[in-house]
């Protein structure tokens, strides 16, 4: 039922024809006026959105967790209804097993029957010795029957008794999943809730190439969160002061001096065998630099200045593609 009201059923009214004779309307030529330009200056993304933008991939990478062991979690689920649907074919088998042997020992029992009675027949109609002997078959014969029906009884108690073992190990199975669910949702949570106030701590600095804020680790705890969000690479370093450079990921690192009173440094840096120094550099500032492995741009964080050493490490952009 449609709220609209319901077309006029004769269509569109035409437009009135001019009559004859009479000259066409005038129309004026339209005029256009030239539109001065304008222009709107862009600006810059704001801090704010990029820590917006941070913390959404952070979430994204802890729902991709949650999807993970939520697979995973199916996966062990259809295995136990594939191990009770297993189980459920065994007891109807059993069942059918069952059934066949009651009726094979029905008929046994028959023709046993039938047995007795025509050896009671004879023995009604012998005499002496083979009365005697007539009676001694029905014994023997009443004597089979009955171990037959106890060792059936004996059979079925067994076989009852083995599934209602696997009944139960398969239940013990089930709860034990329930509770492994329930540890790791525990864990999940926790770990999320970690990870979030931790990145909510990490420092910000603004790069001295793009002038972006960018996350700084100061401490081991803190570098495992920006590991956690898997948008970069890390490599951790220790450098003395040497004659030889050392290597830290793809570069190479040789420090100049050390001021652990100042907090300040100086080294030199080779990338793509080009070597640039770094002079009077402080302590967690953000060192950018670009190599020809990647369009963005590493980030080399100096968190502990000593005595002739430097101690921090390189962030390296995951997506390392040639740039134009």
């Amino acid at each position: 039922m449609s709220i609209f009201p319901n077309p006029s059923p004769q269509g569109p009214i035409p437009p009135s024809a001019p009559p004859q004779g009479a000259p066409p309307p005038y129309n004026p030529p339209p005029q256009y006026a030239a539109a001065p330009p304008q222009y709107v200056l862009a600006q810059p993304p704001s801090e704010g959105g990029w820590k917006i933008i941070t913390l959404f991939v952070a979430v994204l990478a802890l729902i991709g967790g949650c999807v993970y062991l939520y697979m995973q979690l199916d996966k062990t689920k259809q295995d136990l209804v594939k191990t009770n649907d297993a189980l459920q074919n065994r007891i109807d088998k059993l069942e059918e097993a069952t059934s066949v042997t009651t009726r094979s020992n029905r008929k046994t029992t028959e023709e046993l029957r039938e047995q007795l009675e025509r050896a009671r027949r004879q023995a009604n109609a012998m005499v002496g010795e083979a009365k005697q002997e007539a009676l001694k078959r029905v014994d023997d014969t009443r004597a089979q029957l009955e171990a037959a029906q106890e060792q059936n009884k004996q059979q079925l108690k067994s076989d009852i008794s083995q599934v209602r073992e696997q009944t139960d190990t398969a239940n013990t199975k089930i709860s034990q999943v329930g509770n492994d669910v329930t540890a790791v949702k525990t864990d999940l949570t926790s770990t999320k809730s970690e990870l979030e106030k931790t990145v909510a701590d990490l420092k910000r600095a603004t790069g001295d190439i793009d002038g972006h804020s960018v996350m700084i680790a100061t401490n081991g705890k803190e570098l495992a969160a920006l590991r956690a969000l898997g948008e970069r690479n890390f490599v951790e370093f220790t450098i003395h002061k040497a004659k030889q450079p050392q290597k830290v990921g793809d570069v190479t690192i040789l420090l100049k001096s050390a001021d652990p009173k100042r907090n300040r440094y100086t080294i030199e840096l080779t990338a793509d065998d080009k070597t640039t120094e770094k002079k009077d550099r402080t302590a967690n500032e953000p060192v950018q630099f670009m190599t020809s492995k990647a369009k963005q741009p590493y980030e080399l964080i100096v968190n502990d200045v000593k005595k002739d050493t430097i101690a921090g490490y390189l962030s390296v952009p995951k997506v390392q593609n040639v740039r134009n």
